[in-house]
């Protein structure tokens, strides 16, 4: 029960990293994030048999869009954790240099599975600038990463 409780934390922990991160380049660089409310307009268009969208603010909206998309935006945050945490011994000695990896890794699901659905393009390839979506994409990941870490440190110092 302890190991579900530790993924858990790690999982939540890490993505409140990387939304403060996303507030901290909105507040501060006026650099706006990806919208969660369109992923869960995005989720809530696939039982209807609409995976891939022209422009995902263009589709029609859903009914708890937002909910759904913050939601689905925690639950992959705690899925990650426990792929990183099934890394042999990483959850009792956590180094930093794995979930570094880890989070750069996790950008390929933005990259090849969102971007595209959402009507952007492979790894934001139809963006008016795909370079710099793709670098904010792959920094967030990493900061994602150093969350990993850091949350799996402070679970650690406390249980």
């Amino acid at each position: 029960m302890q190991y579900w409780l530790d993924v858990l934390l790690i999982g939540v922990g890490a993505t409140l990293v990387m939304d403060l991160w996303a507030l901290l380049l909105k507040r501060g660089f006026n650099i706006a994030s990806l919208n969660f409310c369109m992923v869960g307009r995005w989720l809530c268009h696939i039982p209807d048999g609409q995976f891939y969208h022209q422009g995902i603010a263009r589709s029609a909206p859903k009914s708890g869009e937002c909910a759904v998309g913050w939601t689905a935006h925690y639950v992959i945050g705690v899925a990650f954790a426990l792929v990183l945490t099934g890394v042999p011994d990483w959850l009792n000695a956590p180094t930093l240099l794995p979930a570094l990896v880890f989070g750069a890794i996790t950008v390929l699901i933005p990259y090849l599975v969102m971007q595209p659905a959402l009507g952007m393009g492979i790894a934001a390839a139809k963006t008016p600038n795909p370079m710099l979506a793709r670098v904010k994409s792959l920094i967030t990941h990493l900061v994602f990463g150093a969350g990993l870490y850091l949350s799996a440190l402070i679970v650690r110092a406390v249980f």
